[in-house]
């Protein structure tokens, strides 16, 4: 078996463009060690929030007090509801010709995406003026803000990068340069959402609980 057959970086193109499965190989594998050091930060902010969550609240309020279990909800559904319609972008890129299925799904990624961050705002608006949840209050507020902030300036690139290839689809067509970097920013997409569900059930559902 020759090595276009035998390469599968993330999404197996050789089907229908052989060359972009080739050049593929090096690429996707450089970007997953950007990832996996991308890992390495939020695993630090992980750490720092389970000792500041049972050592660090001072004065302030406590998880469960602060914490909207609802609206965390939300707000994983529309993360995971967004790597689900990138996965049909990709679908769209790698088997259709048309350019505007695969700007359709970027798009509805995009929105879904927004949305998430408006939410996880709403959510810093609500802990402010209701319980006086600034960062500043405690070490356990520091670190929440701290891992959920770095979270959303994660997704908001994404977002931003989406815009652009979207406008980089519609200039340039969907070549191999392109394709790639779709390749990639699925990645790093797929990998927020794996990132939140930990917030979710470490942060949220684990703070609510205790």
């Amino acid at each position: 078996m020759n090595a276009p057959h035998s390469l599968h970086p993330g999404v197996n193109l050789d089907v229908t463009h052989r060359e972009s499965h080739a050049k593929a190989s090096e690429v996707i594998f450089g970007f997953w060690i950007f990832l996996m050091s991308d890992l390495v930060l939020f695993a630090a902010l992980f750490a720092t929030y389970a000792a500041m969550s049972s050592q660090g609240i001072a004065h302030g309020p406590t998880p469960a007090e602060v914490f909207d279990l609802g609206s965390a909800f939300i707000e994983t559904l529309l993360l995971l509801l967004s790597s689900f319609t990138f996965g049909f972008a990709i679908l769209a890129m790698k088997y259709s010709t048309s350019r505007t299925r695969l700007l359709g799904w970027l798009g509805l990624t995009a929105v879904l995406g927004a949305a998430f961050v408006a939410f996880e705002l709403h959510d810093y608006y609500v802990m402010i003026e209701t319980h006086d949840a600034w960062p500043q209050t405690s070490g356990f507020l520091s670190a929440y803000y701290l891992l959920t902030g770095t979270h959303a300036v994660h997704v908001s690139a994404g977002i931003l990068w989406m815009i652009v290839l979207a406008v980089q689809v519609m200039t340039l067509g969907v070549n191999t340069p392109v394709k790639l970097r779709l390749l990639r920013l699925a990645l790093f997409w797929h990998m927020l959402d794996i990132v939140w569900v930990g917030i979710f059930t470490f942060v949220y559902l684990f703070g609510v609980a205790t």
